[in-house]
């Protein structure tokens, strides 16, 4: 990822924990040993992204603690937004809430109408410890608040009430992968 490489060039592609995984419902730990591992975490989280078609992932998501998330995401118009932050922290949301579809590569192939603020702005370092501030409008709000949110222990199916909700958690029980998963799932490209 340094050095003009592409993220996840490098990496690994790491299975997927799903839905009811228990690492996906409590809060990630903060990073406190910066280096190579961690390095190396981020790469194999592009590598698995980028398998999975996603726009953002999670540490949990590939079953590790950490919290750390990457993405590349594009906003509202079309700008794309590629990085990493560890130990971020979802410092304000704002402008108008919401309601747009959401899917997440941890419930393959569902998504429903969740609200989110359209703005937002988290704070975290880099790898190398730096400070960062990524600030998102539109669908890379979303994207920022909803890889946060994963950090927290939360789903984006946790925001949802009465039938929405209701509907994912059959579609989950029903799908292929809810039925004969042990929480995990190989991204394939």
């Amino acid at each position: 990822m340094r050095h003009g490489s592409i993220p996840g060039s490098r990496g690994r592609v790491r299975p997927l924990t799903l839905l009811g995984d228990p690492v996906l419902h409590a809060a990630c730990e903060g990073v406190v040993e910066f280096g190579p591992d961690l390095a190396g975490l981020v790469e194999d989280m592009f590598a698995t992204m980028y398998a999975a078609r996603g726009v953002g992932l999670a540490a949990n998501q590939v079953g590790d603690a950490r919290r750390v998330f990457v993405y590349d995401c594009p906003d509202d118009e079309d700008v794309r937004h590629v990085g990493h932050v560890v130990n971020p922290r979802l410092v304000e949301t704002g402008g108008v809430v919401l309601r747009g579809p959401e899917g997440c590569l941890s419930l393959p192939g569902l998504e429903a109408g969740t609200e989110r603020y359209d703005e937002a702005v988290v704070e975290g370092v880099t790898l190398d410890g730096d400070p960062v501030r990524v600030r998102g409008t539109g669908f890379f709000a979303r994207c920022l608040q909803h890889e946060c949110d994963h950090l927290d222990g939360a789903l984006y199916v946790d925001r949802l009430g009465g039938w929405r909700r209701r509907r994912v958690l059959r579609q989950a029980a029903r799908a292929e992968w809810g039925r004969t998963s042990q929480g995990r799932a190989v991204a394939r490209p």
